[in-house]
Formats: C-alpha cells, structure tokens, sequence
C-alpha cells in the first residue's frame, strides 16, 4: 500500500514501546481498516489527527504489543493501488 502523501510505500512503526504503529494521511484510513480487518488483525485509531504546518491530516493506527509488524508488513506490501 502506498502512503498517498509520500508516495513511498505504507510502514508498520515498531519504534517505542506502544507496540507496532502505522501513520497514514487520514484519507486513507477506511482502506486500511478494511485491509486490517480482511485479515483478522486487532488495532485501534488514535482519537486525535494531526496536522504539521497545514498539511494534510496524518491517522495513527496502533496494532498492540503483540502484533507481528513483520507479517502486518508485507500484506501492506501486497497491496496493489488500483
């Protein structure tokens, strides 16, 4: 998956200790949750978005401490952009 703001592809964060992350411009959000969801994997969204000097809006998505970045990873990669 592509993030749409950087057009490098989309990647799972496992900097910290809050567990694997991944920041996504917001008008991404609802094809990431699909895409999680399609695959069983647990995650919540961060209540607050942000955005730096009036760019566009960034998501975090938390997968928990017990997600496998890796594997969240290179479903990620298999995603072709229609």
């Amino acid at each position: 998956m592509i993030n749409a703001m950087t057009r490098k592809p989309l990647r799972v964060s496992t900097e910290g200790t809050a567990g694997p992350y991944i920041m996504l411009p917001y008008h991404q959000l609802d094809d990431l949750r699909r895409i999680l969801d399609e695959h069983a994997i647990r995650f919540w969204v961060e209540e607050n978005v942000i955005s730096l000097n009036g760019g566009p809006e960034v998501a975090t998505v938390n997968l928990g401490h017990g997600a496998d970045g890796a594997a969240i990873q290179s479903i990620l990669d298999g995603v072709h952009e229609k």
